[in-house]
């Protein structure tokens, strides 16, 4: 009775679904019970809200930011209409259509990560997350190739800035992407509006001009969403949530376990029906590197890296033999994909 009269004038509720809440808090709601005499903990308050059809309530981020500045929905609308015609046009031209975007950066140490890991005991880390009892910090500059659900991984030891991402985009292009579009004198290019490739950062564009496009001999058409859009960037959802789902709860304690957890991402669930995997590379500290390939045996030649070898699995006996004299010794070929998954995940831990 005496909680009913508290909450007659502080009560709001849903017409439709009936669901009620209150702006005061429990702790609030129990002071006042108390002074009336109810002995009641915000526990027990909280117990008897919810049998009266309240429940807790959260921030839901439905407002924009700098809503003044904000893009005329028509407009963008119309963006992400051109980005999907520009999408369909280079994937029927069999042209490479990359999403590309920068991962925050992790401290390289014995830190905190978010997120929970079967374990027979807890990992220590530090209380605090001090940039100074860091050995570094690992940047991951990620490139997605839509067209063959492939990512590759850079990993910048300074800062995120437009030389690194034109570097890590030419890097990608030289080790990886010319082998699997041989053709190709075009690329497609989906960014985010800000940060490093950004769409005002002037040297962003001078740098992809200069040491990629006049270089290499491509012509880049880079499609930008609009603001308040960058989770509808591909590599999002494709790549980095997987990279992150991989090291949770497993503090990165040097550079190497970052590149190792890279390396051994799998995106599979959801995704096209061909084997996965992220390639990774350390800027200036390479030290090894993985490449995955399904039964069609797409082979990329690696350029100024050190390879554990070429895995692939295929139950085809001329394949098998065609690659080995191509490969001879450098090639390793399985009759699954369980076996070479982890014949490969021991040499990368045995290389690490």
């Amino acid at each position: 009775m005496h909680l009913e009269k508290i909450m007659k004038h502080e009560t709001a509720g849903d017409p439709v679904g009936g669901c009620k809440w209150s702006r005061k808090s429990t702790y609030q709601i129990a002071r006042q019970l108390n002074h009336l005499g109810i002995q009641v903990s915000a526990g027990t308050v909280g117990r008897l809200l919810k049998a009266q059809d309240y429940s807790l309530r959260v921030n839901r981020k439905s407002l924009e930011s700098n809503s003044g500045k904000a893009p005329d929905p028509h407009r963008r609308d119309r963006q992400f209409h051109y980005i999907r015609r520009q999408r369909r046009t280079y994937e029927t031209r069999d042209l490479p259509v990359i999403s590309v975007d920068t991962k925050s950066g992790e401290l390289i140490g014995c830190f905190f990560q978010s997120g929970q890991r079967w374990s027979s005991e807890l990992l220590p880390v530090f209380d605090h997350d001090f940039p100074s009892q860091a050995m570094g910090v690992g940047i991951p500059y990620g490139i997605y190739d839509a067209g063959r659900n492939e990512g590759f991984v850079a990993v910048g030891t300074n800062s995120d800035t437009s030389a690194f991402a034109v570097d890590s985009i030419r890097t990608w292009w030289l080790q990886i992407g010319h082998h699997h579009y041989p053709e190709a004198d075009e690329i497609l290019l989906l960014a985010d509006c800000g940060g490093s490739n950004g769409y005002r950062t002037r040297l962003w564009k001078q740098q992809l001009q200069e040491r990629f496009c006049n270089p290499l001999g491509l012509k880049v058409r880079v499609a930008h969403y609009p603001p308040g859009a960058s989770k509808w960037n591909p590599i999002e959802h494709r790549l980095f949530s997987f990279i992150s789902a991989n090291w949770a709860a497993e503090p990165l304690v040097s550079y190497q376990t970052m590149l190792n957890f890279i390396r051994t991402t799998r995106i599979e669930e959801g995704l096209l029906e061909r084997y996965s995997g992220a390639y990774a590379i350390l800027v200036n500290r390479v030290n090894s590197y993985s490449h995955n390939h399904d039964s069609m045996a797409k082979i990329a030649e690696l350029q100024n890296v050190v390879a554990i070898a070429i895995v692939v699995y295929t139950d085809t006996a001329g394949v098998a033999a065609q690659l080995h004299r191509i490969y001879m010794d450098n090639v390793r070929v399985f009759k699954d994909r369980t076996t070479a998954t982890t014949w490969l995940r021991e040499a990368i831990t045995k290389c690490i």
